[in-house]
């Protein structure tokens, strides 16, 4: 009896796939908004599902292991335009067709009806399976795809200004344009692993969402690269992403109005990153101006050029105060200094407020202290 009921069964599979498709049309919403192209591949997957399933229930004795050959060679490019749920939402319409046309076909005699309720639902389980392999496996390429694609638009940035398509690409990603924005740098692990490194950008991606700021990244080497858009407080964004990072510095490169000038940011990150062995105390993350000793000190122009605009200039136009700074620099403390100038040391100490509150730097603070005489040498040098 159960061949009998496999060949009703195969002489329905027309009106079933036509039912199918009727049924779509009815109850799908999504279903009228495909393309034609598109609704003509998923007319094709729910007939060749059903002719499988007649095929399948036929051959009760040796019934093969459902595969992802079920759906044909619908194009790979059919997983962007139906999602998960959709193909899940068409599995079961389809399904249901069968299963109310069993009473049609006459088959309750000798429990064919029966066996075809049961053959439904197992084989129902393993195209849920064989979809999930499909969807997996588009994920899996996708992923690697805009893996790579987000690799080469980082590396671009980074290199140089973006031409018109790498904007375009750049908006493909998910970025929105916020700004300001900002490169930072970090260690993802310390032998370079895919998997970590997999996991790093994904962590990033995902405490970047929760602070609403836009995100691409890289991995290079045991380096971890991100560009960060709308950033307005650098320190306390970077800080609430650092757990991303592997163990080690994090640097935050210059702030920056637009993609185009990116490169300029990645330039100050890298610098400051190649030199943070020099501070062994910096603080994590640090923002590549805090390094722009270190920095002077292998010869980079910008931060020469910097460090003298934002310490000697100023100084210089107040000659008290860069005397102070010198007498500071080569005598032990204020009172030393105080007799080195001829000046009460109560002077002195409002000098240093001064200092501070005009360089951003306290000749009283070692660390301080340090960076203003590298800046002052370089203008008194006038290298």
């Amino acid at each position: 009896m159960k061949k009998s009921a496999a060949d009703q069964l195969a002489r329905k599979t027309g009106d079933l796939a036509t039912a199918a498709i009727s049924r779509m049309e009815e109850e799908l919403p999504w279903y009228s908004t495909l393309r034609a192209e598109d609704r003509s591949w998923v007319n094709l997957v729910a007939q060749r599902g059903i002719a499988a399933f007649v095929e399948w229930f036929a051959h009760p004795g040796e019934r093969p292991e459902v595969t992802t050959g079920i759906f044909g060679n619908a194009p790979r490019e059919l997983t962007r335009s139906i999602t998960l749920e959709q193909t899940v939402e068409l599995v079961r319409v389809t399904i249901s067709i069968v299963e109310s046309h069993v009473e049609e076909l006459k088959l309750l005699n000798d429990g064919a009806a029966a066996d075809i309720e049961r053959a439904i639902l197992i084989y129902s389980r393993e195209i849920a399976f064989a979809i999930a392999v499909v969807y997996a496996k588009a994920a899996e390429e996708r992923g690697s795809w805009d893996a790579r694609l987000e690799a080469l638009i980082v590396d671009g940035l980074l290199r140089s200004e973006p031409d018109a398509s790498a904007l375009s690409r750049i908006s493909a990603l998910g970025w929105r344009g916020q700004t300001p924005i900002v490169v930072v740098v970090g260690v993802v692990t310390p032998d370079g692993d895919e998997a970590h490194a997999a996991l790093a950008t994904s962590a990033l991606r995902k405490a970047a969402k929760k602070q609403n700021i836009d995100l691409i990244a890289m991995v290079a080497g045991d380096r971890l690269i991100a560009i960060l858009g709308g950033v307005l407080d650098p320190l306390s964004v970077v800080t609430s992403l650092s757990s991303a990072f592997g163990e080690g510095p994090i640097v935050i490169g210059d702030s920056v109005d637009s993609l185009t000038q990116v490169h300029e940011s990645a330039q100050t990150a890298l610098a400051a990153f190649e030199v943070i062995g020099g501070w062994p105390s910096a603080p994590r993350p640090v923002q590549a101006d805090d390094l722009l000793a270190e920095r002077v000190l292998t010869g980079e122009t910008r931060a020469k050029r910097r460090l003298i605009e934002k310490v000697y200039t100023p100084l210089r136009g107040n000659p008290e105060l860069l005397a102070t700074a010198e007498a500071l620099a080569n005598h032990s403390g204020i009172e030393s200094a105080s007799r080195a100038l001829y000046v009460h040391a109560n002077t002195i100490r409002y000098r240093v407020r001064r200092i501070a509150e005009l360089t951003g730097y306290s000749p009283t603070e070692p660390r301080e202290a340090f960076v203003l005489n590298i800046a002052i040498r370089l203008g008194t040098l006038n290298l």
